[in-house]
């Protein structure tokens, strides 16, 4: 599959929307908050929790964060009304980090307001390294005055121990990636089983400081590990869960479901679907792989 993935990531852009849309159906509900919505609401049916996150990254002014902070806010009243189990997603630079790290503190501070007075919880996502500070000094001020704001680490960058470290002090609630970004070996680990090492000394780590841990992956091996460390630390069912991008290996959710464990569910959608999908691809074509193995059913 590899053979084939560079020169489908060159003709990416010249993909027909119809196509490219099919393509991507399985992974991001759709362009509207409606179409999320009913996503959500079959998840839920079949016992899974979710996750709402609106596409889009790099905003270019501020009139266009402030429009990304309306269209979650107005997310989160209908998450409300409709009392779905979800919290809502935000990548720092959709809401102005790259512009002003002011700017992003102010927008994500206004969301979380909103969002405690629904009685829903905010991510800070994590994107690739050269915003991790920023992101975390972000995330640090808003969890001084917001216990309903969460975090992303990323257990492929070498930094990442010394960030649990630094964390601040109270109720930690983390969400446990590998990590999407194909960082330089010069920082970040770049093979799979270094990967797998550092993200299980992470959640150790964030287990002695008694962290809600959610494990965000689709490898059942590094679970089963994850699940034993959890084990001999004393964590009940209800201290941490799994989460899975929608559409990915969901004969993995229907195992840890059965075996007792939560498994709540990634749903993108927005306008930004197909930027948002060759952006991806371009920087960690592993997805692509996933992809074209699933549309042409190899795995």
């Amino acid at each position: 599959m590899a053979l084939f993935t560079k020169p489908v990531l060159f003709c990416l852009p010249f993909v027909p929307k119809p196509i490219m849309r099919r393509l991507a159906a399985r992974y991001i509900a759709g362009e509207t908050l409606q179409e999320a919505l009913e996503r959500l609401g079959a998840l839920a049916r079949a016992g899974h929790p979710g996750i709402l996150d609106v596409l889009g990254e790099n905003v270019r002014d501020e009139r266009e964060a402030r429009a990304v902070v309306a269209n979650y806010k107005a997310a989160a009243e209908e998450l409300a009304r409709k009392k779905l189990d979800c919290y809502v997603s935000v990548k720092p630079t959709h809401v102005g980090l790259t512009l002003r790290e002011g700017l992003a503190l102010e927008l994500y501070t206004e969301l979380a307001v909103h969002l405690q007075q629904l009685g829903l919880f905010l991510r800070v996502e994590m994107e690739d390294h050269p915003t991790t500070d920023a992101t975390l000094r972000v995330f640090t001020a808003l969890r001084a005055k917001h216990p309903n704001v969460g975090i992303v680490l990323q257990s492929r960058l070498f930094r990442t121990p010394k960030d649990i470290d630094a964390l601040p002090p109270g109720p930690l609630d983390v969400r446990m990636v590998k990590g999407i970004y194909l960082e330089p070996a010069k920082i970040a680990h770049t093979e799979p089983e270094p990967i797998r090492g550092a993200f299980v000394e992470c959640v150790k780590k964030l287990a002695a400081r008694k962290a809600f841990i959610r494990l965000a992956t689709h490898d059942d091996l590094l679970a089963d590990r994850c699940l034993e460390l959890l084990r001999t630390a004393g964590y009940r069912r209800e201290e941490y869960e799994f989460q899975v991008l929608m559409g990915v290996r969901e004969e993995l959710w229907k195992k840890w479901r059965e075996a007792g464990h939560k498994v709540r569910v990634y749903v993108p959608y927005g306008p930004e679907w197909r930027p948002y999908s060759i952006r991806r691809m371009r920087k960690n074509p592993q997805i692509l792989g996933h992809v074209m193995r699933s549309a042409l059913r190899l795995g």
